[in-house]
């Protein structure tokens, strides 16, 4: 019997283009392809996503992933476009660091947003951390089978990391997709930033009041609401918004509460 054929992703080079104004090249196409086979892979067994046909992979796991930096896409660090450091996409990390970007996923579960994006910014290095050791572990593999030298999965609990000397505002982005509330996301991103930093947060709806009780509560952890950006996505207009905050001051040594805190009694 001849083996089924395989799963193919749609390639959206133009849909790309017109909704970041970014088109992946030929490997990035043939990474997004062997990553999606290697999730699919590793589903049998451990369950890391419902989303598994292609063009619903496409979007809700590449596009969505990536559609949180689109402006560094587009103009890559290093940029002196007023575009990229504007208030509007001041996405640029604190001016001096020495070395790559370092980005942090927090909880990423399948491994979304982080191997995406590191994928799709290959100077980045880019941790993937989540507290479930079987996920973590066949995350590594899939990044050595795939050859990722700029990706590393790591276990723990954030709340952990974040006093950890090694992981405290050590780096230049965080991304929290589909783990808890705003304010709890803010708790477990903005101690591991750099002052200058941004954490990105992936929410769905997003409401004026959200809004005014996220800009108190992020005060008392160095950080601000630097930009907010709704959008739909491309092949089901679902309703998106990334919440992007700006670590302007040391956080303090209180923060990030002992493990479950921020989840059982969010800040206000």
């Amino acid at each position: 019997m001849s083996e089924p054929d395989k799963p193919i992703l749609p390639s959206n080079v133009k849909l790309w283009e017109k909704t970041m104004n970014w088109q992946p090249d030929e490997g990035h196409l043939l990474e997004f392809q062997s990553l999606y086979e290697g999730i699919l892979q590793g589903n049998q067994s451990l369950n890391l996503t419902r989303i598994t046909a292609p063009d619903e992979f496409w979007e809700k796991h590449l596009w969505d992933s990536l559609r949180a930096i689109t402006p560094l896409l587009s103009q890559p660090l290093g940029s002196t476009s007023e575009e990229v450091s504007s208030a509007k996409t001041g996405m640029v990390p604190a001016e001096g660091g020495n070395g790559s970007v370092r980005a942090i996923d927090i909880g990423t579960g399948a491994g979304f947003p982080g191997l995406p994006v590191a994928i799709a910014c290959p100077e980045w290095q880019v941790t993937l951390l989540d507290s479930t050791r079987k996920k973590i572990t066949f995350l590594q593999s899939l990044i050595d089978q795939l050859g990722m030298e700029n990706a590393k999965a790591i276990v723990g609990r954030v709340e952990d990391m974040g006093r950890a000397v090694q992981h405290r505002e050590q780096y230049d982005f965080a991304f929290a997709r589909a783990i808890g509330p705003t304010m709890v996301c803010a708790e477990y991103a903005l101690p591991l930033l750099k002052v200058g930093g941004l954490a990105i947060l992936y929410r769905g709806h997003w409401t004026d009041e959200e809004a005014q009780v996220v800009s108190a509560g992020v005060e008392q952890l160095g950080g601000m609401v630097d930009f907010v950006e709704k959008f739909t996505t491309p092949l089901t207009d679902s309703v998106r918004t990334c919440v992007y905050l700006r670590k302007v001051a040391p956080t303090p040594p209180e923060f990030p509460r002992a493990v479950g805190i921020p989840a059982q009694n969010p800040l206000l």
